[in-house]
């Protein structure tokens, strides 16, 4: 026979048990689904955790007083969007009852067509696994189908206002700042490749992430890039000791005819790429995996490691709408 406690009434006060809740450090997410007529909803949340590897389970809370809860209280899919130091001001828009919260925030549907957005240091594609009445919330357990990440420092919170994390890459990863940042520039089915000064070819480099959305070149000049076509699409080490590598696929605007291209670089079209010019294995390896995907128009997103790497597959290739989101507080400390 099970046996349970006695009940006790005891008076809790609400808002010093909510402080005391908020004395436990974590990151911030956003919570994303779609309401019954097919809008994008989400909240900005930070009761996740991860729950089982076998089979790959997750869950979040979300409160009942959130605008965005009757989606929520339907959904059969969500995404779990976890935030980078640099996105404090998504999580505030998150957080804020805006009625178009996805207006100008980029985002894609990957598996199960939840709204999966931009740039967040790590993503979690979801069906719904079980959900649980939990008092003022719902606990959401989710299966992850599809998920990405990234090297980026975390946000985090505590004690209701952000925190920062210092030094959050574990032994044996490189911080972003010390990676090399290549880019897959696509344009009308080639791929833009620069002469090196052996003579090899390899793929164009840039000193940091591309944030305004032009790819400097060696003549002064610069491409400009379409913002919502750029996508993180391998992490790797070429060996032992050199820096890492990450690198973005991306699109160009407009036509490459009407750009001026500096001596040595040029865009190959895919039966033409010079695989024998380009040194490294590496990059040969991701030269040959985007022809191939791109035949399909389903990507992947490959992570070297040190037991083989894995790929996070893109089932949906649509361009990335625009959206703004941000923070209800049903779920924050």
């Amino acid at each position: 026979m099970l046996a349970t406690a006695p009940q006790h009434s005891t008076t809790i006060d609400p808002v010093a048990l909510r402080r005391a809740f908020g004395t436990f450090l974590t990151g911030v997410t956003i919570v994303t689904t779609h309401d019954t007529e097919g809008r994008p909803r989400g909240m900005t949340a930070n009761s996740f955790t991860s729950v089982s590897l076998d089979p790959p389970l997750l869950l979040v809370c979300v409160g009942k007083g959130a605008s965005s809860f009757p989606a929520f209280e339907t959904a059969d899919c969500f995404a779990v969007n976890l935030l980078q130091e640099e996105q404090k001001d998504l999580s505030n828009l998150f957080a804020s009852k805006s009625p178009d919260k996805f207006a100008n925030v980029a985002y894609d549907s990957v598996h199960t067509g939840a709204p999966v957005l931009g740039d967040c240091l790590t993503w979690f594609d979801c069906s719904l696994h079980q959900r649980v009445d939990a008092g003022d919330h719902i606990v959401l357990i989710g299966q992850v189908q599809a998920f990405g990440t990234s090297p980026s420092a975390p946000l985090a919170f505590c004690r209701g206002r952000y925190a920062a994390v210092k030094d959050p890459l574990p032994p044996g990863w490189l911080a972003s700042s010390s990676m090399i940042v290549n880019y897959l520039v696509e344009s009308d089915g080639r791929l833009l490749l620069c002469r090196e000064g052996d003579g090899g070819w390899a793929l164009p480099r840039a000193t940091r992430r591309i944030l305004d959305g032009r790819l400097p070149l060696a003549n002064g000049e610069s491409l400009p890039l379409l913002p919502e076509d750029t996508f993180l699409y391998s992490v790797f080490d070429v060996a032992d000791g050199d820096p890492g590598h990450l690198v973005y696929r991306a699109r160009l605007a407009g036509d490459a005819g009407d750009i001026c291209l500096p001596e040595g670089v040029r865009f190959f079209g895919f039966d033409e790429l010079p695989y024998e010019q380009i040194l490294t294995r590496e990059t040969r390896s991701v030269l040959r995996r985007y022809v191939s995907e791109s035949n399909g128009r389903r990507f992947g997103i490959y992570i070297d490691s040190h037991d083989g790497g894995r790929f996070a597959m893109v089932e949906d290739t649509r361009p990335w709408a625009g959206i703004p989101q941000l923070w209800e507080r049903g779920s924050a400390s």
